[in-house]
Parts: C-alpha cells; structure tokens; sequence
C-alpha cells in the first residue's frame, strides 16, 4: 500500500479503536453515576486543551486568514459535530448498550449517501451498477437498524471470563417491558446521534474547501463546544456535586473522551476528510463495532441476543454495499476521465498548428542550425 494510502487508512483505524474504547470507559462512567451532559461537557474542555497547543505551533505561519463566514462554518460543525452528536450519542449509550451504539454507527455512509446527493456531493444516476449499490446497501442498514431496534431474540449463550468492569447494573431491578422501552428509545434517540454526525461530515466537506487548517478548524469546534455543552448541562444539572471527578473511572472517561475521543479524532477525521471524502471516513465504523463488542464481553458482562447479532451483520453488509457501489462508481469515472484525456491528446496531434508557432518553431531550428556551425568550427 502506497504512503499516501496508508495513512489516511491508519488514521482511520486509530479513531475507531480510540472510539471503541471510549465506548466502555464511558459506559462504565455513566454507570457509576456520571451524567452524560457533564461527560460531554468534561469531553469537549479536555479536547480543547490538548488541540490549541497543536494548532498555535503548527499552524501559527501558515493558516488561512479566520474570516466571518469560517467562524460561522465552524460553529454549525460544532453543534451538530460535536455538540448534538455527542449528548444525544451519550444519552442514548446510558440507556442501550456500547455494542448497540457501536452497531448503529454504521448507518452512518448511508445516511451520508443520503444526505450528500442534495449538496451535489454524490450523483444518482439509478441505472448505473454504482448507484444501484448504494441504493440497495442503504436498505439494508435501515432494515438492519430497525431489526435491532425492534427485535431481541433469544439469548445468545457464550461463556464469558471472569473480569468484571461494571459499577452497576441499570437495568437489574428493571422489568423487560420496561428495559426493552428504554432500549427502543435509545435507539432512536442513537439514530439522531448518527444524523447528526452525517450533517457534521456534509458541513465539514464543504468548510475544508476553504479553511485547510484542520488543527486550527479542530480547536475552534472544540472550544465552541464546550461553551455550548456546558450551557446545556448547566440549565439541566444545577448541583456542584454533579459536576465533581471525584472517581477515577469518571476521571479516565473524561480525559480519554476528551483527548482521544475528539481532539485527535477531529483532527485525523478532518484531515482523512480533506484527502478522501466523507464517505471513506465512515466506511471504517464496523470496526468500532468489532471492538466495543469484544471490550463489552469481556470487561462489562454483556449478554448479546440474536437480534443484535443479525441486526449489527446487516448494517456491515449494508454498509460494504454501499461502499462498493462507491468504488465502481469511481473506478467508472476514472476511466472516463482517461478516454476524455486520450480523446484530447489524439485530437491534439491533428489540429493545424498557429502560424505564430510555425514561425517560432522556425526560429529555434534556425537557432540549432547556427550553434551546431559554431560548434563545428
């Protein structure tokens, strides 16, 4: 693999692990007694602190001029990037689970196929094999998505070891009806996590066209966000004692969602973006799933049903529709692009050439003539 395919690939496989782990480390905060408004708040002050000093000494001599309408693309990228995104995911992850959350982030090229076609970003041309693709794989993540949501199953027995990271258990003293309400609603308010982040990857296509500083843009949304999901969790949560780090797991969980989860996250995402488009970005999430999904059986206890497990399998294979559907579609254009390019070249050969090029043509030979004689004497 070439240099310049590897490291956007690398990145990418950085952030969904890091988002991974977030996952658990968030969960077990969450369960401890941790709101999920203050975690996100916590998670966007850390981010902020650990990108500013990247993007002063790195971007201090070559970043673009911060114009009014880049500060206004950078506070859109915020609220639905970071802000919206993140206390929605959060909320939703309290009341599901982190191998649901994980599995439901792969709806995410669908829906960004969805929402690139009316920004001009993606082209429907339904009789091609491409779009055909990608209109079949996003069927198939909805249908997926909804089989998960609606659908448990049985239990799926598989003997777990004998570590055990969990500070309580939400759902014990809770009756299925009730677990399983909380669980749909979950989903859905998950879903709208999703769209969010969709919306977030349109906006910061369009923002990275014009503003290449993907450190400075970063800490701008960072910051914007902290400011916005502390307003929120403070109209929510009044108590100074809700705020308190007062155990290491809320700690942990704040720091790694806030260094790993998005100041490097943004920034690889921002960048990969920059170089391959928002529907490479998301072509990654299945392994988040892989990951959080291992981490939750082993460290947390979860059960998994046969609904989540069918459910999660048809989002991936929606997913790599999807994704084929875009690779066909590229390959198709790059071969265009070479016959285009060909045709050019061949009609180039047989157009009359100016006559101001002949006499220039004329000139130089004349030129060579006289400093071969020169040479020759």
């Amino acid at each position: 693999m070439a240099k310049k395919e590897l490291l956007p690939f690398l990145a990418m496989v950085i952030v969904q692990v890091g988002y991974g782990g977030m996952n658990i480390c968030s969960k077990a905060a969450m369960e401890s007694g941790m709101n999920p408004l203050i975690l996100v708040a916590y998670r966007q002050l850390f981010a902020t602190i650990a990108i500013v000093p990247f993007a002063y000494f790195f971007e201090r001599a070559k970043r673009p001029k911060i114009t009014k309408q880049v500060l206004i693309q950078i506070f859109f990228c915020s609220l639905f990037g970071a802000t919206l995104n993140q206390i929605l995911y959060f909320v939703g992850l309290n009341v599901t689970s982190a191998t649901i959350a994980s599995a439901l982030y792969n709806l995410l090229p669908a829906m960004t196929f969805i929402l690139a076609i009316p920004f001009g970003l993606e082209a429907v041309e339904i009789r091609k094999r491409g779009v055909q693709a990608k209109i079949l794989g996003t069927l198939i993540c909805v249908s997926g998505a909804m089989l998960l949501s609606f659908y448990h199953g049985i239990l799926i027995h598989i003997p777990q070891p004998n570590i055990h990271w969990q500070f309580a258990d939400s759902h014990q003293n809770t009756n299925t009806s009730m677990k399983h309400l909380k669980l749909f609603f979950g989903t859905l308010i998950l879903l709208a996590s999703n769209l969010a982040l969709a919306i977030w990857y349109i906006l910061q296509a369009k923002m990275s066209e014009n503003f290449t500083a993907p450190y400075t843009s970063s800490a701008l949304m960072c910051f914007m966000a902290t400011i916005q999901c502390m307003a929120i969790a403070a109209c929510t949560k009044h108590n100074i004692s809700d705020w308190s780090l007062n155990s290491r797991i809320r700690i942990v969980a704040s720091i790694y969602a806030g260094v790993l989860g998005s100041a490097v996250a943004f920034f690889l995402i921002t960048w990969t973006i920059q170089r391959k488009g928002p529907l490479y970005v998301s072509m990654f999430s299945p392994l988040m799933l892989v990951v959080a999904a291992m981490l939750s059986w082993i460290l947390q206890m979860e059960k998994l049903y046969i609904g989540t497990g069918i459910g999660s399998a048809l989002i991936i294979l929606g997913l790599y529709a999807v994704l084929w559907g875009k690779n066909r579609e590229t390959i198709n254009d790059n071969i265009i692009q070479m016959d285009k390019t060909g045709i050019e070249l061949e009609e180039s050969k047989h157009m009359p050439k100016p006559e101001h090029a002949e006499i220039l043509e004329n000139e130089d030979l004349e030129k060579h003539k006289q400093i071969v004689d020169f040479k020759g004497n």
